[in-house]
């Protein structure tokens, strides 16, 4: 598939150029209603825990989506797929908001995650194979950090965005509006991204002709070879790290705009949006990442990340608001260093099942946003702020554990 220029020949600067708009315009549409949860919340009349479905139900759905897009993309062709997820998500991303009750709300952001999973379950392959095939391995863990940057970016733009929209026009307006504006990203990544060399002739981390011989007799021997690795205990660690790290960045996200919404603080929801400028350290600390990998090793970087996490954490207890805000900024920043380093090391430690690794890595990821995502709410309900930060503190103790325990560079 041809997607514009940068098909004609291989170019690093516009495989980073276009992974950032993916990554820019699939996460904005996916935690767009993330700023404006309190407004959706008096309006539809519900719970915390249970607006935060708004969110939970794309990232479910996304969790969802990202093995059988792995498979898609295996059949098609990377950048189509992900071109193909993009306008799927977009559609759905400007009807989805004015949907007339919760339930078809819920229903509608569910799809919507399904068609966003097409972008995080391809990229990390997609361009891990690109910078390989091209002798550029070396960049792998910087190029991760460049999107891991640009999704960053996308969930600073869709909170931003519909947070201020929402002042004017109401939270539904918000969310549409995101929509709008991911159209841009997505013609930056259709326009700029090299084709992926392998398109249609790449299958399960191998070549058209592995296939063929697959299908004479040789596949049993490297399938297995493959579920092997895909269960491998450094891979089930990696997956850990996306399933409670996430996990609790988003409880931390989701509820955060209750608490200053609410006394003392009394927040209005266009300067709660602001809160989330917090995601430029995030941005920040993902693409400076790569740096640190190469100095320090991964091993290293992940677990002084998660360190970094929970101190962030352990601020937002404060009832000051410049505190709460730098304890987020922390957060953030840990957070990415360690996503940007764990969804790296993936399709890396598993060089037989690439696409596939990657793929599970974002199901755990994900699953885990959905899950402790929504668990965040439950105990916001039983002790307050406290009880959602005694939750991520938990779940971000058994991340380092396992990581320190288990994964050696």
């Amino acid at each position: 598939m041809s997607t514009g220029p940068g098909a004609a020949r291989f170019d690093e600067r516009r495989l980073l150029v276009a992974l950032f708009g993916a990554g820019t315009a699939a996460f904005a549409q996916l935690y767009a209603p993330q700023s404006v949860l309190p407004d959706a919340a008096r309006e539809l009349a519900t719970s915390a825990s249970a607006t935060a479905l708004l969110v939970s139900a794309a990232t479910l759905g996304l969790a969802v989506g990202v093995l059988p897009w792995a498979w898609v993309a295996d059949r098609i062709g990377r950048v189509r797929a992900m071109t193909v997820a993009m306008l799927g998500a977009t559609a759905l991303g400007l009807a989805v908001p004015f949907a007339p009750s919760f339930e078809l709300l819920v229903a509608g952001r569910a799809v919507e995650g399904l068609f966003v999973a097409g972008v995080p379950a391809v990229a990390m392959a997609y361009l891990t194979e690109m910078l390989i095939a091209s002798g550029a391995a070396s960049a792998v863990p910087r190029a991760a950090g460049t999107y891991v940057a640009g999704t960053s970016m996308g969930g600073l733009l869709g909170r931003i965005v519909s947070g201020g929209v929402a002042e004017m026009f109401g939270w539904r307006a918000g969310v549409g509006a995101v929509a709008v504006a991911c159209l841009v990203a997505m013609g930056a990544f259709v326009w700029l991204a090299p084709r992926d060399r392998g398109s249609r002739a790449v299958t399960f981390g191998g070549t058209a002709a592995t296939d063929r011989a697959d299908t004479a007799g040789a596949g049993r021997v490297r399938r297995p070879g493959r579920l092997r690795a895909l269960l491998s205990p450094r891979l089930l660690v990696l997956d850990a790290q996306g399933l409670l790290l996430m996990g609790g960045f988003v409880a931390v996200y989701n509820y955060l705009g209750f608490r200053l919404a609410a006394a003392p603080f009394g927040l209005s929801p266009g300067v709660v949006s602001l809160v989330f400028l917090a995601y430029l350290a995030g941005t920040w600390s993902s693409a400076r990442t790569g740096l640190l990998v190469l100095r320090h090793g991964r091993r290293r970087v992940l677990i002084v990340s998660t360190a970094v996490m929970a101190l962030g954490v352990v601020a937002t207890l404060s009832a000051w608001l410049p505190l709460v805000l730098a304890g987020l900024v922390v957060l953030t920043a840990g957070f990415f260093g360690a996503h940007a380093v764990a969804s790296g090391w993936t399709p890396v430690a598993a060089p037989e099942a690439r696409t596939q690794a990657a793929a599970v890595y974002n199901l755990a990821y994900y699953a885990g946003s959905s899950l402790f995502g929504w668990l965040g709410g439950i105990g916001f309900a039983l002790a307050g702020w406290p009880g959602t930060v005694g939750m991520v503190l938990a779940l971000v103790a058994i991340a380092a554990g396992l990581a320190t325990a288990v994964l050696r560079d």
